[in-house]
């Protein structure tokens, strides 16, 4: 009997899920787990890799019991993932050398300063389409390879591999370190991860010699580069009972873009999750930002890469977390909409969320966060209102970073995430951008994303254009503030933010 189910592995920032799909992409079942994160330091956030990759085991099974589906009866996994954090491991034992330094991490701000004072982010800039910040994996990989004991000279030797977090599952799941399994691990990722790296050359759509040389960073470490949609072998018997295949690997911003069915130049995409990332499908076209967004690659399909313009937002849904956990202003996020919207109009209460720094389009790593406009009469609505607000605002500043590149404009942009889901906020979104707001009606889009891809390498009449004859709306949300009142707001907002640049 065919195969029917699709599975995809989300491993995100702060939690693992697996979601289970039917053919026609409706959810069957989820199971989740929360990621702890480590802080050991200021502006240091760290993974323990064993919690990756237990907790990923453990959803796919839980997520195939809740279905009452059986591993045989899966056509193919997807595996989405945060994309720039960082691991190396052990190839013979599988042991970790270190935490997973975590995409939000700065400890390598100086090994940036320091490269970029030597003029080399114009190189870096024209081949990865990234600057030289320490979001990306190259700077964390050499990080680990100067400070771990012994592991630039267990690199040299070929002993260890480095690898994103697809990387890293995909080398465990098929096999990697367990003892005795008689099995060849594959060590491998695809374009939308290694492009964010800064070892990997747009035009060339491989590892660069040149930018690898710069970081000090042996090519040995370096994974196998796949199609997003491709054959990645497939999980160890002793895990699930049965091989599933794994077909598919994109980073979850991509994948949210597949699953948003924004898959032709012009079309647009917002995920409001742990940060916020924009996406801007620029067809085949390698579009080079001079106003500091990223350039990124948006799959690859049949050796044919599609590319994208990409604003990166460290910040979205921990300020929401923060207000909750930090500082107990409310038990439930989905209380965030009621509260907002009895905040007064009339102050104006900033809040700039650099709690890691800034990212795009200010890419300031050492700004901190802070509250501006506070008077005696303001409430905890008007923090809520303002911890909101700073998602809509960061996100005109894409928007305007964008516009000034000379890319278009979308005539619509679609959000996903857990504040997707938060009407208030939808309708700020539409206010400060002046732009409509589209819902999915499947909110699961980075995982369907992942999943569909899966589905296009086992099945012959695979299409990537069915992803859009599937995608469906929830919800539109048009403009309805003052377009003065949006630029009045709009203004406050920049001035906040220019209080806690660290070079203003």
């Amino acid at each position: 009997m065919m195969r029917k189910h699709l599975l995809a592995l989300d491993q995100g920032t702060t939690s693992t899920r697996a979601i289970l799909f039917d053919a026609d992409g409706s959810v069957v079942a989820v199971a989740q787990q929360e990621l702890p994160q480590h802080f050991p330091q200021d502006g240091w956030v760290e993974h323990d890799p064993i919690d990756l990759w237990q907790d990923s085991v453990s959803v796919l099974r839980e997520v195939l019991e809740r279905g009452k589906t059986l591993a045989k009866d899966v056509a193919a996994l997807g595996i989405t993932n945060q994309r720039e954090t960082t691991l190396l491991w052990d190839r013979k034992t599988g042991e970790p050398l270190h935490r997973a330094i975590v995409w939000q991490d700065r400890r390598t701000s100086e090994i940036c300063d320091s490269m970029r004072q030597n003029g080399l982010e114009p190189q870096f800039q024209k081949k990865t389409g990234l600057l030289l910040d320490p979001y990306f994996s190259g700077t964390k990989l050499k990080w680990l390879l100067d400070n771990v004991p012994h592991a630039r000279e267990k690199a040299n030797a070929g002993q260890l591999a480095f690898g994103t977090v697809d990387s890293f599952l995909l080398w465990r799941l098929t096999g990697g370190g367990a003892r005795a399994r008689g099995t060849a691990p594959l060590h491998a990722t695809d374009p939308t991860n290694a492009s964010r790296t800064l070892l990997y050359d747009l035009a060339q759509g491989d590892w660069s010699a040149d930018l690898c040389a710069a970081l000090d960073v042996p090519m040995n470490l370096l994974p196998e580069i796949r199609n997003s949609s491709d054959a990645f072998g497939e999980t160890h018997p002793e895990l699930f009972g049965t091989p599933i295949p794994i077909r598919g690997i994109l980073g979850d911003q991509q994948a949210a873009l597949a699953g948003q069915a924004c898959l032709e130049a012009g079309q647009m995409k917002a995920t409001f999750g742990t940060g916020c990332f924009t996406l801007l499908h620029t067809g085949k076209d390698i579009f080079h930002s001079k106003n500091r967004l990223l350039t990124t690659v948006a799959n690859r399909i049949n050796n044919d890469d599609s590319f994208a313009l990409e604003g990166s937002i460290f910040h979205a849904g921990t300020v929401i977390q923060w207000l909750r956990d930090g500082l107990g202003l409310f038990k439930d996020a989905a209380q965030t909409a009621t509260l907002a919207a009895t905040a007064s109009s009339d102050r104006r209460v900033y809040l700039v969320p650099a709690f890691t720094g800034l990212g795009a389009p200010h890419w300031d790593p050492h700004a901190r966060g802070a509250i501006h406009g506070i008077t005696r009469d303001a409430t905890a609505a008007d923090l809520i209102r303002a911890g909101l607000e700073a998602s809509a605002f960061q996100t005109a500043d894409l928007l305007d970073a964008q516009v000034a590149d000379g890319a278009p404009l979308p005539d619509l942009l679609r959000i996903d995430g857990g504040m997707a889901a938060n009407d208030w906020f939808a309708q700020s979104l539409a206010d400060i951008t002046r732009i409509p707001i589209e819902r999915p009606a499947n909110i699961e889009t980075t995982a369907w994303g992942a999943a569909a891809f899966a589905s296009l390498s086992v099945r012959a009449d695979g299409n990537l254009a069915d992803l859009g004859k599937k995608w469906r709306r929830n919800g539109l949300f048009e403009p309805a503030m003052s377009q003065d009142e949006a630029e009045n707001r709009r203004n406050g907002w920049s001035d906040a933010v220019r209080r806690v640049l660290s070079t203003s």
